[in-house]
């Protein structure tokens, strides 16, 4: 028997008095996967993304293990709500236009101490001076660096749009400009390199391209360990006692945490470690959250029908971003099909030994979005489901 033959076992067992479609986490692939997240990190603590989480419980589990430290939010809404649940370290990755999220972290000095925004530009200090309701709570403030490598002149660009600050002056101006602002507190630099952190590259049968993704991201890495360390410095003129410089992403923690300008590193989806993070050369992970899909048809020999599956993920539409069938192994999608919103065929020779109600287990292509799409995350030790614990969406929330 395989391994993945006996994960597909236990999970079965773990499962056989629950109807799916349901969702799991394996306990020990997550505190496996969490712990070489800290071997990696190289003793610099790691903050959780919790866009790749969205689990209260689970962050509580992660956050409890030495080496982390800290929440990178994705919303103002999460951020005040996880504030109001007992984090008091959490810092909002994104900036946001939520005016009365900004008049509740302004008027209450717990939140206004837990949470820290981020900001690229002046003009969002004034939509939150405008949006403060008369709170004088001193908003703690995060600039983001634009990581994005440019070539030939500026004319191409390898990395996400994000901040609009790229040079060490850029970011300095906007440092004085917090630091001149009453109600402006600077506290943090971060910079994610997503082409990176965020980028497979030993794709299956894509050598050549593979190696282009490589030769990239070590170019990548040399220009902004040399620019980071410079607009590190820059901003550290004007603000001396920032706390925190946060770097890095799942597939960049190594050579993140290696940078002297990084304080601590940013991760999540290593957690679960979702199929878009099967294509990487330095680590691997053990697949820790899947979600199950009933058989309803047996159309004919060689297909099943599972009910629903059609949970595409964020980013550029295709085929890597949908959810890929993992057990039993060698299930394939229907090409004229694909993952249906209401019914899924599934072609390959498994399918014949799979009976009207029996489970097929899938890996979803990100992370947390899966947590949008189910209440609940069964807890698994072993062959056992230890805990049944409610995901952001089972607590009535969908913050994005």
């Amino acid at each position: 028997m395989t391994a993945r033959a006996a994960d597909r076992a236990r999970y079965d067992r773990a499962t056989a008095h629950l109807d799916a479609p349901l969702a799991l986490v394996d306990l020990d692939a997550f505190d496996a996967n969490a712990d070489d997240l800290v071997r990696r990190a190289g003793g610099k603590p790691v903050r959780v993304a919790s866009k790749s989480v969205r689990c209260r419980a689970l962050l509580e589990r992660v956050l409890a293990k030495d080496g982390f430290a800290g929440i990178m939010s994705f919303t103002l809404a999460e951020s005040l709500w996880l504030a109001r649940s007992g984090f008091d370290d959490i810092l909002l990755a994104y900036p946001s236009a939520d005016r009365a999220g900004f008049a509740e972290l302004a008027g209450d000095p717990k939140l206004a101490s837990a949470v820290t925004i981020m900001v690229d530009d002046v003009a969002q200090l004034d939509l939150i001076d405008a949006a403060r309701a008369g709170g004088r709570e001193v908003v703690r403030v995060c600039l983001e660096l634009d990581t994005s490598l440019k070539l030939l002149g500026g004319r191409v660009r390898v990395g996400a749009r994000r901040s609009p600050l790229h040079s060490p002056a850029q970011v300095a101006d906007v440092a004085r400009a917090v630091a001149r602002r009453p109600g402006f507190r600077l506290v943090g630099l971060m910079a994610y390199e997503g082409h990176v952190a965020g980028v497979g590259d030993a794709v299956a049968g894509r050598p050549l391209r593979s190696r282009a993704v490589r030769l990239m991201q070590a170019a990548a890495r040399r220009e902004l360990a040399e620019r980071r360390a410079a607009v590190v410095r820059a901003v550290r003129a004007v603000a001396p006692d920032l706390e925190y410089v946060n770097g890095g992403g799942t597939g960049s923690v190594q050579h993140t945490a290696a940078e002297d300008a990084v304080t601590e590193i940013a991760a999540g989806s290593g957690l679960y470690v979702p199929r878009l993070f099967d294509n990487y050369t330095s680590f691997t992970g053990r697949p820790a959250a899947l979600f199950a899909q009933p058989v309803v048809r047996r159309p004919g020999v060689g297909v099943v029908t599972v009910l629903g599956g059609g949970y595409p993920a964020s980013g550029a539409a295709g085929p890597d971003r949908l959810p890929v069938p993992y057990l039993p192994e060698g299930l394939r999608y229907d090409l004229q099909e694909g993952a249906g919103e209401v019914q899924t065929p599934l072609l390959g020779s498994p399918a014949d030994d799979l009976l009207i109600g029996d489970k097929v287990w899938f890996r979803h292509a990100k992370a947390g979005e899966l947590c949008e799409r189910f209440d609940v995350l069964h807890l698994v030790e072993g062959d056992a489901v230890t805990a049944t614990v409610p995901t952001y969406r089972g607590e009535g929330h969908t913050f994005l």
